[in-house]
């Protein structure tokens, strides 16, 4: 794991307290946290969530949720990834995540239809960004076809690199790439494999079904 800190906050005076004992290493890690995410060190905070698809990391920078993996993904290279990207000040903190939690919780128990959650979309750019940005028209329960997300973002002869951005979509689930499949109806690729896009569509499936009166929140 890389709770990395290395320019973090002076904590020689917690360690010196540590002692040991049920919950002091919580509670130490929980003021660690608190003192960085108060002096402004803090470049990705993140938590694990147990859902019907499996652990998901969630990872958020200061200006939303950045990423969502799947297990299949090796939370260790995205963690490393992240730390790349934004800093090696990488730390569980799943305060910060309870937000993005909850909504994961109402979406797998199927009274919430859509997120509403600040995101961070520094992870992709371009045609990709675009096509990531627009998978949230995508009604809750509905599909579509890759060609006709290419003809939403204007570039109807892009099919394949529609296909690309769905691939790489750092944000899944939240940003609904599982509902884009082929022409002809089969799945298509998936970043957490036909098996969780395939649960991911028949979960909605039955959401539909009990035809939700309204998202809480």
């Amino acid at each position: 794991m890389i709770d990395t800190h290395t320019d973090g906050p002076d904590t020689s005076g917690l360690r010196a307290r540590a002692v040991s004992g049920p919950g002091t290493l919580d509670r130490l890690h929980e003021r660690l946290v608190a003192a960085a995410s108060r002096d402004g060190l803090l470049d990705v905070a993140y938590t694990n969530v147990d859902t019907p698809v499996g652990s998901l990391l969630l990872a958020a920078t200061g200006s939303g949720l950045v990423r969502v993996a799947f297990e299949s993904e090796d939370h260790e290279l995205v963690l490393d990834t992240l730390a790349g990207r934004f800093g090696p000040r990488v730390l569980r903190a799943p305060a910060r995540l309870d937000h993005a939690a909850r909504e994961l919780d109402e979406y797998f128990a199927g009274t919430r239809t859509r997120f509403d959650l600040p995101l961070d979309l520094a992870l992709s750019r371009g045609f990709r960004q675009l096509v990531q940005r627009r998978l949230a028209d995508i009604e809750y329960g509905d599909t579509w076809s890759y060609a006709r997300v290419a003809r939403l973002v204007g570039s109807p002869g892009a099919v394949r690199a529609v296909g690309t951005a769905c691939a790489t979509n750092p944000l899944p689930i939240v940003l609904p790439c599982h509902r884009v499949l082929r022409a002809d109806g089969t799945l298509g690729g998936y970043a957490g494999g036909p098996a969780r896009k395939s649960a991911l569509l028949a979960l909605e499936a039955r959401g539909r079904t009990r035809a939700p009166s309204g998202d809480p929140g």
